[in-house]
């Protein structure tokens, strides 16, 4: 697997985001089956894992934590605080919480349940507009400087905002929703990681899995997967946006790839401080998606895959609006 620079860290081409395993798309896998898969992704080239106190909540952390502790020294683990949640309990609470007393605790417990003396980046999941990015910054400055944490990341967050965090302490990468169905980051938050050398992990690369052409829009979604709640996953808009699975269908076809590999190659092929971070239940298909670093498209394929993506309109938002509320602040 080659290598690619976020900030100053280096990270595989393609890393592994393990949101998957915390019941997000219905009942995760047995815990011995989600510790074989990560481990997987590790021996087949992977050195970025992704996660975060949200994911359970702290479940994630630490069943992350449990499958790379074997391999701790290989491995670059980014985790994210910013919702309001006990470190301790897991219980949530209303909005967001990044009070700087909040933030020390919380990574307290991110070091206890990931097995971990530090952690390589840690990500603001989300800007909370009741505490000044600048305080944000300094208290992950401080860490830093106790080396509890090594590079710091913010989640959706604004340009402005990116700006005067890294006045304050330097920012290694920046994690937004980006594919080729959702491509807001585009015109502010790309040229800004490019000025300032910040690198750019998009999460939800494959659009929460229907890029990969094996989402049937006339099967319902399981009642406790998230995409039951996505517009975008509505089932008369899931058929109105196959325009995007064809495209991908037509490049991979000439390409001997899958639809999935080609979208995670044109994200490779967008900016070379580009991450991605798919994440899946099944090693193979894990596998699958690590493979699409060798996918070459060449000037003419992006050329045609822009073409066609022009002509088509995405139907429905990205995420319900209680979500997305929270995005670009």
């Amino acid at each position: 697997m080659k290598i690619r620079k976020l900030g100053p860290l280096t990270v595989s081409e393609i890393g592994f985001g393990t949101m998957s395993f915390a019941d997000y798309y219905g009942a995760s896998p047995e815990r011995s089956e989600a510790i074989r898969v990560i481990r997987g992704v590790h021996e087949a080239g992977a050195t970025l894992f992704d996660t975060a106190e949200a994911y359970g909540p702290l479940t994630n952390e630490d069943l992350v934590g449990e499958a790379l502790a074997p391999v701790r020294d290989d491995v670059l683990i980014a985790t994210k605080f910013g919702w309001n949640i006990d470190p301790e309990t897991g219980e949530r609470r209303p909005g967001l919480n990044s009070k700087p007393a909040h933030m020390k605790r919380a990574v307290e417990g991110m070091l206890r349940r990931l097995r971990t003396d530090r952690i390589d980046l840690l990500y603001q999941h989300r800007v909370d507009p009741e505490v000044a990015i600048e305080d944000v910054a300094g208290t992950v400055r401080d860490l830093i400087a106790e080396g509890k944490v090594l590079q710091f990341g913010l989640s959706e967050a604004a340009a402005d905002t990116i700006r005067r965090a890294h006045a304050v302490q330097r920012v290694a990468a920046i994690q937004s929703e980006y594919s080729l169905w959702t491509r807001d980051p585009e015109p502010e938050i790309l040229p800004l990681c490019a000025e300032l050398g910040i690198g750019f992990v998009p999460w939800s690369p494959l659009g929460a899995g229907y890029l990969t052409g094996k989402v049937d829009p006339n099967v319902a979604q399981d009642a406790k997967d998230f995409r039951a709640n996505s517009p975008r996953f509505a089932p008369e808009a899931m058929k109105a946006n196959r325009a995007f699975v064809t495209l991908l269908e037509g490049i991979a076809a000439a390409k001997g790839a899958t639809p999935a590999q080609v979208a995670l190659a044109w994200l490779l092929a967008r900016h070379p401080f580009i991450v991605p971070i798919p994440g899946t239940r099944r090693l193979d298909r894990a596998v699958e998606n690590l493979g699409s670093a060798g996918v070459t498209l060449t000037p003419d394929d992006m050329a045609g895959i822009e073409a066609g993506a022009a002509g088509i309109t995405v139907e429905g938002a990205r995420l319900p609006p209680a979500v997305l509320q929270f995005s670009y602040r």
